[in-house]
């Protein structure tokens, strides 16, 4: 077993040559069976397996340093880096994360999540690498999907000005560029990367730039390059904006590999190494499905299908059903997402109304701005993006919608804890930062029929509305409770006094076990649903404090800036500031890692024993 020789970083580089394909296949056997067990991202690693075995042949880590753009083809980097072993514990509590860690291992240099940040980490870790004196190799990995977000090219605009050796490796997993031309291209790159091209260009190129008269030369020679590449070279693009272009490469070709990073590292100035592999490469089921096996569930390995089928509807099934129905009824509403229609749910509606579906690709920034246009031109536009990718637009939202007043609404998914991804996952911070712009409404449902509602009531209320929902199940539980839904109102479900739990979201359910174990012990409880964290039902909050002794607030969101301060902030402004006591049931002021909720839950007292046990302590 070829595995068994890689306990460290560059222990690969004592595998002999002839049995590198054979270590490519070992740790393809082994990926499938770890996450069939542990869950994880699958396809998008089982591509990248040679291309990181090249990557660890031709570096020497970590002096050398690889930034992998979002980070989740990482697996066989951790695997080459010594980490094997912890993959029985993959995205669990206490084991190792799915995304690079810098605290994990030295040999990560940079820890990622979100897309198209890898250019410009990477150029910043060469600017200091420059800096400091220093020699050794940057190489930045990026997807072809993660090209979509404009902040890579953003980065690759900045890149093109260097003149020392930056590394970007473009991981494209889709063929774009026609066989055609691939000859002529590997051909062409061979000349232009060699040492005597690069000797002659470099000798001519920097000789003239010293000279001021040789200003009109340097441009004709530019121009008749230009002009010939053009008809012949694929990436002219990259050309064009100065930086050097290899490829296409066989990412799948070890051999190839090596031989395109020994050019590229001769390269002085930024190079693109253009890379083509195939996602979900050695598993028919990742083949096939890769949407379904770009984050999977465990799953059985024979079929490929999930170990454990859901039976419930999540909350993004219930989105999905709604904007269908919505669909139908209202020619002017509109869907867009960043890349995720499977994820945010919004295929179905693709399907049945094409024309008003909009995937703009991984560009958050853009897709607010672009609702913003749908909506100043007559349309409904509802945006669908996890809590944590909305915050990439952040400044959007504020500029282009809120300022605006226009009616733009978004469907803030995975708000709140999300588990296995992570730190930069968790959608923790949404109901702070949405909250403190002017003129957002921001809501948060109970339960399935709740989400239902309040999706019908931003439609026409004419105004920008975020409405945020959880990952996972949908609550089935108060389906007697469907009070119509009134801009900026409370939901009373449960009226007595002493204690008033006061819930927002998912913190609703929460709230329902801790009024149990409250009364258990004798205590006289009443629940409410808030509904609104924007704008706050402050009559109802003076209400409350007026008839109870103790009001607990309840948000799954930072204490910061949240629901409780909103709250606290009311009574402190009200007669009752000195007569009713205030709790914070909140994430606390930190980043919360990966591991099932569940146990983040009880790690960080958001658990109803922990809560009920907080009160208790107080009630005394």
């Amino acid at each position: 077993m070829f595995l068994e020789q890689i306990q460290k970083a560059n222990d690969i580089k004592n595998v002999d040559p002839k049995d590198y394909d054979a270590l490519a296949e070992e740790i393809r056997e082994f990926l499938i069976k770890s996450i069939s067990v542990t869950g994880g991202h699958l396809g998008s690693n089982l591509g990248a397996v040679e291309l990181t075995m090249a990557l660890h042949l031709s570096l020497n880590l970590p002096e050398d340093k690889i930034i992998w753009d979002v980070g989740h083809q990482s697996y066989t980097h951790k695997i080459l880096t010594g980490r094997r072993d912890g993959f029985i514990h993959l995205r669990q509590y206490g084991g190792i994360s799915g995304f690079p860690k810098r605290e994990e291992s030295d040999c990560d240099a940079f820890d990622t999540g979100h897309s198209s940040t890898s250019i410009s980490a990477g150029l910043g870790l060469v600017k200091a690498r420059d800096l400091r004196g220093g020699k050794n190799t940057i190489v930045s990995v990026i997807g072809d999907g993660s090209m979509t977000g404009g902040m890579a090219y953003e980065a690759l605009n900045n890149a093109a000005r260097i003149d020392t050796n930056f590394i970007i490796v473009l991981n494209d997993n889709e063929m774009s560029i026609s066989e055609n031309v691939g000859g002529m291209s590997k051909y062409l790159n061979s000349i232009r990367t060699s040492d005597k091209y690069l000797n002659l260009r470099d000798g001519i190129y920097y000789s003239l730039a010293r000279s001021k008269k040789n200003d009109e030369l340097i441009e004709r020679i530019r121009r008749a390059k230009r002009t010939i590449k053009s008809m012949v070279v694929p990436g002219m693009y990259f050309e064009d904006m100065g930086i050097t272009y290899l490829g296409p490469v066989d990412g799948h070709s070890i051999p190839e590999m090596m031989r395109a990073l020994k050019e590229a590292r001769k390269v002085r100035g930024a190079v693109i190494v253009h890379v083509l592999t195939q996602k979900g490469r050695g598993y028919e089921p990742a083949i096939k499905h890769p949407a379904r096996f770009h984050g999977a569930e465990p799953f059985d390995i024979e079929t490929g299908l999930p170990a454990h089928p859901r039976t419930t509807a999540n909350y993004t099934d219930i989105f999905s059903t709604v904007m269908c129905k919505l669909g139908e009824r209202n020619e002017r509403v509109v869907a867009i997402t960043a890349a995720m229609p499977d994820g945010t749910g919004l295929k179905r509606f693709r399907n049945m109304f094409p024309d008003r579906f909009f995937d703009v690709g991984i560009a958050e920034e853009h897709a607010v701005t672009f609702a913003a246009g749908l909506a100043a031109g007559g349309m409904i536009p509802i945006v669908a993006v996890y809590s944590s990718f909305l915050q990439r637009a952040y400044d959007q939202i504020i500029h282009d919608v809120c300022l605006q007043k226009l009616p733009v609404i978004f469907a803030v998914d995975r708000a709140g804890l999300v588990g296995s991804d992570g730190e930069t996952h968790q959608g923790i911070f949404d109901l702070s930062y949405l909250s403190m712009i002017p003129g957002m409404t921001v809501m948060a449902p109970k339960n399935k029929w709740e989400l239902s509602d309040m999706i019908k009531f931003a439609v026409r209320l004419n105004a920008p509305v975020a409405i945020r929902y959880p990952r996972g199940n949908a609550y089935v539980g108060l389906e007697d409770h469907r009070e119509a839904i009134s801009l900026g109102r409370s939901e009373p479900i449960c009226a007595e006094k002493e204690v008033l739990l006061y819930a927002v979201g998912s913190m609703v359910r929460c709230a329902e076990q801790v009024r149990e174990i409250l009364k258990s012990k004798g205590l006289k409880c009443s629940l409410t649903n808030a509904r609104f964290v924007k704008p706050l039902d402050a009559e109802y909050v003076i209400k409350a404090a007026a008839n109870h002794e103790l009001i607990v607030t309840m948000e799954e969101n930072v204490e910061s800036g949240g629901f409780g301060q909103k709250v606290m902030s009311v009574i402190e402004n009200s007669p009752y500031a000195n007569k009713v006591k205030v709790m914070h049931v909140a994430i606390p002021d930190a980043y919360v890692e990966h591991g099932s909720v569940d146990i983040l839950k009880s790690q960080i007292g958001l658990n109803p024993e922990s809560i009920a046990a907080r009160i208790l302590s107080v009630m005394k």
